[in-house]
C-alpha cells in the first residue's frame, strides 16, 4: 500500500508541476487542450480546431485570452496559436526514448484546472509517416483513456520529461506527436505559418491496366499550371512506375500505389524531379517532373 501511495503522490506531483503550462482551447464549440511552447505561442492538435471561427484559450488559473491561428499543418496534426499579452514561462524538459511498457501521463485542461490520464506506452517504434504524409520523428502509442477535450495535451514520462502531444489516431487508439517532431514543425508554422507539401497537379485514380496483375494510376484530370501539365502528363495516362518502382499495394484503399506515391511529396520534395513511367494508348512513354508547391487553399 505505501508503495501504491507513493506511485499516486508522484503522479499528482508531475501533474502540478506541468499544470502551469496547460491551457484550454475553444474553437468554434470545439473544446481541446494545448501547451506554451515558447513565449506567447502554443501548440495543440490540428484536428481539434475548427476551420473557421474565433479562437480563444483559458490560462492555468482562470483567465481567457483570444487565440489566433499561427500556422497549421494537417499531416502532422500540429497547430500553433499566438496569443497577446503575458504568459507563464514554462520550460519542457524533453523525455528520452519512449520504451514499452513505461508509465506516461496526458495533462490535458478543463477550464483552469488540468485534466489527467495515466497510462502505460503501448507501442514504441521508429519514424514513420501520417496518411496525410506528414513525417513523424517516432511511433509512440498509448494505452490509456482520453477525453476529447484532452486532445492535444502534453504527455509526460514518469519523470516529467516531455513525450510529446497527444491525438486520436486510426480507430481512435492515442498517438503521441513525439516533441522533436513539434520542434521541427512549430518552429516553421510560427515563422511561416504552413509547411509546404509538393505538388503534381494531378488527379489520380488506381487501376488495374489491361485486367492484368500490375497496378497503375489512371490520371483523371491535369492541372493546367501545374507541374504534371507543364512535363507533358495527359488525362487519360496511365502512371505504371515512378522513380523507377511499381506502383505498388492493393488497387484500392489507402494503402495502395497511389497513396504512397503522394505520401512521398513531403517539405523536401519541391523543386526535385519524379520520374514516371507511363502508358498512353496502350505504348510505354517515360517523362521526368520537378515537383511543385501545393497551391494554399
Amino acid at each position: 500500500m505505501t508503495d501504491l501511495a507513493s506511485i499516486s503522490n508522484a503522479t499528482a506531483d508531475l501533474v502540478a508541476r506541468a499544470a502551469p503550462g496547460i491551457v484550454a482551447v475553444h474553437a468554434h464549440r470545439a473544446l481541446s487542450s494545448g501547451f506554451l511552447w515558447r513565449p506567447g505561442l502554443i501548440v495543440t492538435a490540428d484536428e481539434a480546431l475548427a476551420e473557421e471561427g474565433e479562437i480563444a484559450v483559458t490560462l492555468p488559473g482562470g483567465e481567457r485570452l483570444a487565440a489566433s491561428l499561427a500556422g497549421r499543418d494537417p499531416t502532422t496534426d500540429i497547430a500553433v496559436l499566438r496569443i497577446a499579452g503575458s504568459s507563464p514561462d514554462v520550460i519542457w524538459t524533453p523525455a528520452g526514448p519512449a520504451r514499452a511498457g513505461a508509465l506516461a501521463v496526458a495533462v490535458g485542461a478543463t477550464g483552469g484546472a488540468p485534466l489527467a490520464a495515466l497510462g502505460a506506452i503501448s507501442q514504441a517504434g521508429p519514424a514513420w509517416r501520417s496518411m496525410r504524409g506528414g513525417e513523424i520523428d517516432a511511433r509512440i502509442e498509448l494505452d490509456l483513456r482520453l477525453r476529447r477535450q484532452a486532445e492535444g495535451a502534453p504527455v509526460l514520462d514518469a519523470s516529467g520529461g516531455l513525450l510529446g502531444m497527444a491525438v486520436f489516431g486510426p480507430r481512435q487508439r492515442v498517438v503521441v506527436i513525439p516533441t522533436a517532431t513539434i520542434d521541427r514543425v512549430a518552429q516553421r508554422l510560427a515563422s511561416t505559418g504552413r509547411i509546404a507539401r509538393g505538388y503534381l497537379g494531378l488527379g489520380l485514380q488506381p487501376v488495374r491496366p489491361d485486367g492484368a496483375d500490375g497496378r497503375g494510376a489512371m490520371v483523371m484530370s491535369v492541372d493546367p499550371a501545374g507541374p504534371g501539365a507543364a512535363a507533358g502528363v495527359r488525362q487519360g495516362d496511365i502512371i505504371l512506375t515512378w522513380q523507377g518502382a511499381p506502383m505498388e499495394g492493393p488497387v484500392e484503399g489507402p494503402a495502395g500505389g497511389i497513396g504512397a506515391l503522394l505520401r512521398s511529396l513531403g517539405p523536401d520534395s519541391v523543386g526535385t524531379s519524379l520520374h514516371l513511367g507511363l502508358s498512353r494508348g496502350g505504348a510505354p512513354l517515360e517523362v521526368s517532373l520537378t515537383i511543385g508547391e501545393r497551391p494554399v487553399g
